[in-house]
């Protein structure tokens, strides 16, 4: 037990977009001492503060909080990076007597933290932008077919217009000679065993779930998105990258070139972050069964659970 009541290492809270999950890990934080940990694939990125609703300078003041733009916007960020880093943090917050709370929507950050991860080597860049520069050439529809020649297993389970997880598994063949299926076979064990954690994952009402998401998404533009996408823009970088793909930056581009007015900009971006919320449920209730389904009016009462002894 740590040296603040809690029996187990780490607390995981995950949910939706606009789920409120930042508030219940720094109220968690404030209670116990512990150490916030970015679980989210956008909010690492230092170029999009607002666009992706990170904490405040103001809250990450209050407690430590870790992984939140520390990436820049020209990387391709993985979640096998993200592993790495998340073990250096969970190190430091036991080294410390802390509790680790990761917060955050990215299911495939918190499966690689409690079922581990494939074992893929780093891709060399030039392989990368190789790939890259031929899907451009030859569009995605021919690297799917290639695909399918040369890994026709990832090809089956893969979408014909998937141009990103097409790019990344034939740069994996490619780079190592081996599938993505053979590599996944082969994984690294998990940063945090069964029994070492507890796991939430926030369950609100669709409906005002999907009106809060409307509401917050104007409130960003209204505090600098259309300006922070503006300064993304002008790097010119690749748009496959992720941070490229945020949801309301591609859309709030084409505004900005003139494409569309900014209603239609801010519709597109509300709804890709609709449709984004809706995914998340599906995918936390088939690959992640072990995490516990909360009403967040019932949150706090879950906090209490976890914290021995407080009520």
């Amino acid at each position: 037990m740590n040296s603040q009541g809690v029996s187990h290492s780490a607390v995981l809270i995950a949910g939706p977009t606009a789920s409120g999950k930042s508030a219940l890990a720094l109220d968690l934080a404030q209670r116990t001492g512990g150490i916030v940990i970015n679980t989210d694939s956008m909010q690492v990125y230092r170029d999009l503060r607002v666009i992706t609703a990170r904490p405040t300078p103001g809250e990450e003041a209050v407690v430590p909080h870790r992984l939140y733009g520390h990436v820049d916007a020209a990387v391709n960020f993985s979640a096998g990076a993200w592993v790495n880093d998340a073990a250096a943090m969970l190190a430091e917050a036991r080294t410390q007597h802390r509790l680790a709370i990761f917060a955050g929507g990215s299911g495939l950050y918190f499966k690689a933290l409690t079922r581990g991860l494939s074992a893929v080597p780093p891709i060399a860049a030039e392989i990368r932008e190789g790939v890259r520069a031929r899907l451009e050439r030859d569009g995605v529809e021919a690297l799917h077919d290639e695909l399918a020649r040369r890994d026709p297993s990832s090809a089956e389970r893969l979408k014909p217009r998937d141009r990103t997880r097409i790019a990344r598994a034939l740069e994996v063949i490619e780079a190592t000679g081996r599938s993505l299926t053979d590599w996944h076979r082969d994984g690294l064990p998990p940063l945090l065993p069964p029994d070492t954690f507890r796991a939430l994952f926030l369950d609100p009402d669709r409906d005002a779930l999907y009106a809060r998401i409307d509401a917050r998404f104007e409130a960003m533009l209204k505090s600098g998105a259309m300006e922070e996408v503006a300064a993304l823009a002008t790097r010119q970088l690749d748009p496959l990258l992720p941070a490229m793909k945020a949801h309301g930056v591609p859309a709030l581009i084409r505004h900005l070139k003139g494409e569309i007015t900014r209603e239609e900009a801010a519709e597109i971006g509300r709804a890709d972050t609709r449709h984004y919320a809706k995914r998340q449920f599906t995918w936390f209730r088939h690959q992640l069964p072990e995490f516990e389904w909360v009403k967040p009016e019932a949150a706090r009462g879950w906090l209490d659970d976890v914290i021995p002894g407080r009520s």
